[in-house]
């Protein structure tokens, strides 16, 4: 009986080492998995270097070489806040400022099998003039069918002296001459995009179509978000992908011809001497660095 005893009790000393060198396993197993989450926050950029600048079709580096960065933080809620620019030049430089500062936040959501992003742009010129800063709302819905990435979206900046029609043409604004100061306009910006990657190939096939509705002048700095009052744009073209570098090629183009820009210039115009479409066709070339 003394024997019975003696070993149970070694039996209920050993259970808990037993179990402790049982749980161990587990407990590093749960640490690895712990540690192999996706961090809670992650950062990420790019570097371009581009032939020409274009924004919704229209030059912006009066069809002259940009250099343009940018830097996105995002949460795992989806909330994200980025900072992304560009040099400017001639027609783009929105009243004496060369460069375009854009800040932005938002958040992404799923919807469906595909994604809603919501969220705000701020266009800042620094060292630009006054009444040139402008905020334009956005949402976008990207979803797949098949190989291909379909995105459609829809941008409205509400009525803001920086985008109000201030002069009615061209001469006026060559001339100082205000037509209307301190208006204030709106503008609406509907756009859809395309993306089939080709199999067996590191070759991404895009396409792009856009319409703007705004003032059919310039604003304060001679400039317009929508120079024309209404347009569209479009652009077909191809990225190229090695590791973390994209060479793109893209043939844009827009509907403002020259008969339908005659009374903006000389602002709207290449070197803004009253000649040369900054809003013509041309093929646009770019090499960006993902980090």
């Amino acid at each position: 009986m003394k024997s019975r005893l003696v070993a149970a009790a070694v039996s209920c000393l050993a259970l808990p080492a037993v179990a402790q060198a049982q749980s161990t396993p587990n407990v590093k197993a749960a640490a690895a998995a712990e540690t192999a989450q996706p961090p809670a926050i992650t950062v990420s950029g790019s570097a371009t270097i581009a032939s020409d600048y274009r924004f919704r079709g229209v030059s912006q580096s009066d069809r002259e070489m940009a250099v343009q960065g940018g830097v996105t933080v995002a949460h795992e809620s989806g909330v994200y806040a980025g900072v992304w620019g560009s040099n400017l030049a001639g027609w783009g430089t929105f009243g004496g400022a060369n460069m375009e500062l854009d800040l932005i936040g938002g958040y992404k959501m799923p919807v469906g099998s595909g994604t809603l992003d919501v969220g705000l742009t701020w266009y800042m010129y620094p060292g630009g003039a006054d009444k040139t800063d402008f905020a334009e709302p956005y949402a976008k819905l990207t979803g797949t069918t098949g190989p291909a990435t379909l995105t459609a979206g829809v941008a409205y900046a509400p009525k803001q002296q920086a985008i109000g029609k201030w002069y009615a043409t061209g001469a006026a604004a060559a001339a100082g001459t205000y037509t209307t100061p301190g208006a204030k306009d709106d503008n609406l910006y509907l756009w859809g995009d395309g993306a089939a990657a080709i199999p067996g190939t590191p070759i991404t096939a895009k396409a792009h179509v856009g319409h703007s509705w705004g003032q059919n002048g310039l604003g304060p700095n001679a400039t317009a978000v929508s120079p024309t009052g209404r347009y569209w744009d479009w652009s077909l073209g191809a990225d190229a992908t090695w590791r973390n570098l994209t060479f793109n090629v893209s043939y844009v183009d827009t509907d403002i011809s020259d008969r339908e820009a005659a009374y903006l210039r000389p602002s709207f115009s290449e070197g803004q001497d009253g000649t040369g479409n900054i809003a013509g066709s041309a093929l646009v070339v770019s090499l960006t660095a993902a980090f």
